[in-house]
């Protein structure tokens, strides 16, 4: 059959679609990127607010649509959104072919040939939430050149805002030597860049009774040879230990850059989120990292409009923004999610003002971005090359402050040819907002 899979959310959910691709491509099937060409069509969904149920929702929409010009066409969607809907799906969708849970993405061959076959009705497919597979063969469907590592699944955290726990279930770590296995593997595809990705990386082997192993993991993954840069997303800061910083110093192919999901800075607020720690210990973690790791780039997440937020905390949030100065930072209006203990709190904040709240965060960002960014003209920096922008025509590179999909940009002219995958020697000449731009001076060598 031709399938097309169309992945929605984060990169843990894409390791998620590259896993079950492997196993449908193993199965003798072959993949598509046109969904017109497609016989089936899963959709692999993300769920953990409202913009993304709707981003999903539409390309449910959409992939059923494609069933007017090809009538035998079966739609299966898959991900967070089915994991967590599966009534509403089923009851209001009725052009679904199957609606399938975390737990049966590894039956997906197996009710792709049951959808082929003559009568069969819709499909539901649910199993345990420990059964989602946290590795195993997969495709690379990143470019060649840099690709995700997924080392653990769900969370004990327990925000009361965030509904991953309920769909994702509790923290389990993927075994260390499973996750340096398909390192090594990635690496001898041809893959320069890895990042490690989790709900909270820091927290990997709580569930052993062995915290802090993610500080062995780093060991054992720089060793790896061909990983030049190894990068890490959503550290808590509340786990930013001594050891993990120590951890990073240590190992030169981490790349000073981390992404710390503060989502506030008032103690009562955080309290309230049920975070486990205050702004003392995120200040702590902040300075503890720029004094160990000179130059380290942070990037951030925050919400704005949390339940009870009054005017004054918003305005010492702001107030945090513009004294911490994050290199990255993301605002978001909090989102009200079913079946979360956020959702069922008192002081519920109107839509309008928990959006201009996060607009005008963004807008103090802006500004100390636009800074952070201009301090780098006039130095070189190493960068790797992501290929060639369509709409300038000029040479997409990133520098060790940028995170694909997630970051700027490092732009060059097109007048030397620039190998994809290849690291360079970049002096930067202007910046905006968010994007870099210069000249490749030299080549790296391996």
């Amino acid at each position: 059959m031709n399938i097309a899979i169309i992945s929605l959310g984060c990169p843990k959910n894409q390791v998620d679609a590259d896993v079950f691709c492997h196993a449908l491509i193993k199965a003798g099937h072959q993949t598509v990127a046109d969904p017109a060409q497609a016989d089936v069509i899963i959709v692999n969904t993300c769920g953990f607010i409202q913009s993304a149920k709707e981003e999903a929702i539409e390309n449910i929409l959409m992939a059923c649509q494609y069933k007017q010009q090809n009538p035998n066409l079966k739609v299966i969607v898959t991900g967070c959104l089915a994991e967590r809907y599966k009534n509403q799906i089923i009851e209001e969708m009725p052009e679904v072919d199957a609606v399938v849970g975390i737990g049966s993405n590894a039956a997906l061959p197996a009710i792709v040939e049951r959808l082929t076959a003559a009568g069969a009705g819709q499909i539901e497919s649910y199993g345990p939430k420990q059964d989602m597979q946290l590795g195993g063969a997969r495709v690379i469907s990143t470019p060649r050149h840099y690709a995700y590592l997924k080392i653990a699944e769900g969370c004990n955290n327990r925000c009361h805002y965030c509904a991953i726990p309920l769909i994702r279930g509790p923290l389990r770590s993927r075994p260390m030597e499973d996750c340096v296995a398909e390192a090594r593997w990635l690496a001898e595809e041809g893959v320069r860049e890895l990042i490690l990705v989790a709900q909270d990386p820091t927290a990997y082997g709580e569930d052993w009774g062995k915290p802090g192993a993610v500080c062995e993991l780093l060991d054992r993954l720089n060793e790896i040879e061909g990983i030049r840069w190894i990068r890490i997303l959503y550290a808590y800061p509340e786990r930013i230990s001594d050891e993990f910083i120590a951890a990073m110093v240590r190992n030169k192919k981490v790349v000073p850059y981390l992404d710390l999901p503060i989502q506030h800075c008032d103690d009562t607020v955080l309290k309230n989120m049920n975070r486990r720690g205050g702004r003392r210990e995120i200040e702590d973690a902040v300075n503890r990292l720029r004094a160990a790791i000179p130059g380290i780039t942070l990037r951030t997440t925050l919400i704005a409009g949390f339940p009870g937020e009054t005017e004054e905390q918003y305005s010492e949030l702001c107030d945090f923004v513009k004294t911490m100065r994050f290199d990255r930072l993301g605002c978001f209006a909090y989102s009200a999610e079913e079946n979360t203990v956020a959702a069922k709190m008192d002081g519920q904040i109107d839509e309008e003002v928990k959006q201009r709240r996060a607009d005008h965060i963004m807008e103090l960002q802006a500004d100390i971005s636009a800074a952070c960014q201009a301090a780098k003209v006039g130095k070189t920096l190493e960068c790797i090359c992501d290929g060639v922008d369509d709409e300038t025509g000029m040479y997409l590179l990133r520098s060790q402050a940028d995170c694909p999909e997630i970051d700027g940009n490092v732009l060059t002219p097109a007048d030397t040819p620039l190998e994809t995958g290849a690291f360079y020697r970049v002096t930067i000449t202007d910046s905006d907002t968010y994007d870099l731009y210069g000249y490749a001076e030299e080549k790296l060598e391996d």
